[in-house]
Protein backbone atom coordinates (compact mmCIF):
# COMPACT_ATOMS: atom_id res chain seq x y z
CA UNK A 1 0.00 0.00 0.00
CA UNK A 2 1.72 3.09 -1.24
CA UNK A 3 0.98 6.55 0.76
CA UNK A 4 0.93 7.48 4.20
CA UNK A 5 -1.96 6.54 6.75
CA UNK A 6 -4.11 9.07 9.05
CA UNK A 7 -6.23 9.05 11.59
CA UNK A 8 -8.20 12.81 12.28
CA UNK A 9 -9.58 12.52 15.76
CA UNK A 10 -8.80 15.12 18.77
CA UNK A 11 -9.07 12.47 21.51
CA UNK A 12 -9.06 8.65 20.46
CA UNK A 13 -4.77 7.26 20.25
CA UNK A 14 -3.55 7.23 17.35
CA UNK A 15 -2.84 3.71 15.82
CA UNK A 16 0.49 2.38 15.33
CA UNK A 17 1.50 2.84 11.39
CA UNK A 18 -0.88 6.01 11.16
CA UNK A 19 0.01 10.10 11.39
CA UNK A 20 -2.17 11.42 13.97
CA UNK A 21 -3.91 14.57 12.34
CA UNK A 22 -5.83 16.17 15.66
CA UNK A 23 -7.62 19.03 13.43
CA UNK A 24 -9.44 19.80 10.47
CA UNK A 25 -6.57 21.67 9.01
CA UNK A 26 -3.82 19.55 9.74
CA UNK A 27 -5.53 16.86 7.62
CA UNK A 28 -6.56 18.72 4.82
CA UNK A 29 -2.71 19.66 4.68
CA UNK A 30 -1.59 16.15 4.48
CA UNK A 31 -4.23 15.63 1.66
CA UNK A 32 -2.62 18.16 -0.11
CA UNK A 33 1.37 17.50 0.52
CA UNK A 34 1.12 13.56 0.94
CA UNK A 35 -0.47 10.57 -0.83
CA UNK A 36 -3.00 9.60 1.24
CA UNK A 37 -3.88 5.58 1.34
CA UNK A 38 -5.74 5.18 4.01
CA UNK A 39 -7.39 8.00 5.72
CA UNK A 40 -9.98 7.46 8.96
CA UNK A 41 -12.07 10.33 9.51
CA UNK A 42 -13.60 11.16 13.37
CA UNK A 43 -16.96 13.98 12.75
CA UNK A 44 -16.84 15.93 15.99
CA UNK A 45 -13.45 17.25 16.95
CA UNK A 46 -13.93 19.62 19.75
CA UNK A 47 -16.40 22.25 20.70
CA UNK A 48 -16.77 24.99 18.05
CA UNK A 49 -14.21 23.45 15.87
CA UNK A 50 -14.74 22.39 12.50
CA UNK A 51 -15.80 18.57 11.89
CA UNK A 52 -14.65 16.55 10.26
CA UNK A 53 -17.43 17.19 7.29
CA UNK A 54 -14.97 20.23 6.21
CA UNK A 55 -12.52 17.20 5.61
CA UNK A 56 -15.20 15.37 3.32
CA UNK A 57 -15.93 18.66 2.16
CA UNK A 58 -12.21 19.27 0.89
CA UNK A 59 -11.86 16.17 -0.28
CA UNK A 60 -14.97 16.14 -3.00
CA UNK A 61 -14.35 19.63 -3.94
CA UNK A 62 -10.00 18.78 -4.96
CA UNK A 63 -11.35 14.86 -6.04
CA UNK A 64 -8.33 13.99 -3.38
CA UNK A 65 -9.81 10.89 -2.57
CA UNK A 66 -7.43 8.09 -0.27
CA UNK A 67 -7.69 4.71 -1.51
CA UNK A 68 -9.54 3.68 1.37
CA UNK A 69 -11.58 6.28 4.00
CA UNK A 70 -13.24 5.06 6.73
CA UNK A 71 -15.49 7.25 9.43
CA UNK A 72 -14.79 5.83 12.96
CA UNK A 73 -16.94 8.75 14.24
CA UNK A 74 -19.37 8.07 17.20
CA UNK A 75 -21.71 10.54 15.68
CA UNK A 76 -24.42 8.91 13.98
CA UNK A 77 -25.67 12.37 12.28
CA UNK A 78 -21.75 13.05 11.67
CA UNK A 79 -21.40 9.98 10.06
CA UNK A 80 -24.46 9.94 7.86
CA UNK A 81 -23.46 13.63 6.60
CA UNK A 82 -20.05 12.30 5.36
CA UNK A 83 -20.77 9.28 3.95
CA UNK A 84 -24.06 11.12 1.53
CA UNK A 85 -21.26 13.64 0.42
CA UNK A 86 -18.48 11.17 -0.24
CA UNK A 87 -20.31 8.18 -1.64
CA UNK A 88 -21.77 9.77 -4.55
CA UNK A 89 -18.67 11.57 -5.90
CA UNK A 90 -16.07 9.25 -5.11
CA UNK A 91 -13.84 7.47 -7.99
CA UNK A 92 -14.33 3.91 -8.94
CA UNK A 93 -11.39 3.48 -7.31
CA UNK A 94 -11.79 4.44 -3.91
CA UNK A 95 -13.19 2.27 -1.34
CA UNK A 96 -15.46 4.06 1.12
CA UNK A 97 -16.59 2.63 4.46
CA UNK A 98 -18.91 3.69 6.82
CA UNK A 99 -17.51 2.50 10.08
CA UNK A 100 -13.93 2.11 11.68
CA UNK A 101 -10.90 0.43 10.21
CA UNK A 102 -11.32 -3.21 11.30
CA UNK A 103 -8.65 -5.00 13.71
CA UNK A 104 -7.36 -6.85 11.16
CA UNK A 105 -6.51 -3.70 9.11
CA UNK A 106 -5.13 -2.21 11.69
CA UNK A 107 -2.80 -4.95 12.80
CA UNK A 108 -1.69 -5.64 9.45
CA UNK A 109 -0.76 -1.46 8.62
CA UNK A 110 0.83 -1.38 12.43
CA UNK A 111 3.00 -4.97 10.93
CA UNK A 112 3.95 -3.50 7.69
CA UNK A 113 4.70 0.21 9.58
CA UNK A 114 7.15 -2.16 11.95
CA UNK A 115 8.93 -3.84 9.03
CA UNK A 116 10.08 -0.29 7.25
CA UNK A 117 12.13 0.22 10.43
Amino acid sequence: MKGIHVFLDDLRACPLGFVWARNVEECILLLQECEVSVLSLDYDLGWGQPTGLEVARYIVASQRYPQELYLHTSSITGRWSMYQLLYPNKPDAAQLFNGPIPDEKLQYIAKMDKNRL
